[in-house]
């Protein structure tokens, strides 16, 4: 799995009369960046309750591409890492809002980080608890099985549903 990561700090706040005007150098690079990607992998910050403006506002300029390859159909999944409920209220409010873009949304296994735990991340930053990296593996790994059979689906079995192949092999 191949992760680039998209900068959304130099997007201007949504405006519908800049985008009526044609969108922004910076929004046309998240546009084409997210009709690129086979995936996208949504990783939030909680403040006050909620993912960070930022990000809800990235989510609202990819939002207004309909062409093919946007945010509409695309696979995607959210992650965090964020105080003692490990971003889970942000993480809601993304469900809610990449719904409504149109998204199909990978919601388990889930990575909820608590950030401020003693031994999770180092000073700098960087992730260190073996467990949360397990954790961090198994929903990417999850995630990288599941958008491969949405996007491709005949390359898999022709079983119906996990019941169908627990039958075929029982």
């Amino acid at each position: 799995m191949e992760i680039n990561i998209f900068d959304i700090r130099d997007l201007p706040f949504y405006d519908g009369d800049v985008e009526a005007q044609g969108d922004p150098a910076p929004v046309v690079g998240l546009k084409s960046a997210m009709r690129e990607a086979d995936a996208v992998l949504f990783a939030t910050p909680e403040y006050n309750w909620g993912t960070s403006g930022v990000l809800k506002n990235a989510i609202d300029w990819a939002s207004r591409d309909r062409e093919e390859g946007s945010l509409m159909g695309k696979p995607a999944t959210v992650i965090g890492a964020g105080g003692r409920a490990g971003t889970a209220r942000a993480q809601m409010q993304l469900l809610e809002t990449l719904g409504e873009t149109g998204s199909v949304v990978m919601v388990k296994p889930g990575v909820h980080i608590q950030a401020f735990a003693p031994g999770t991340f180092d000073s700098e930053g960087n992730l260190i608890d073996e467990a949360t990296k397990e954790a961090l593996r198994g929903h990417l790994d999850e995630f990288k099985k599941w958008g491969a059979r949405l996007l491709w689906p005949r390359h898999f079995t022709g079983f119906a549903c996990e019941m169908d192949i627990a039958l075929a092999h029982a």
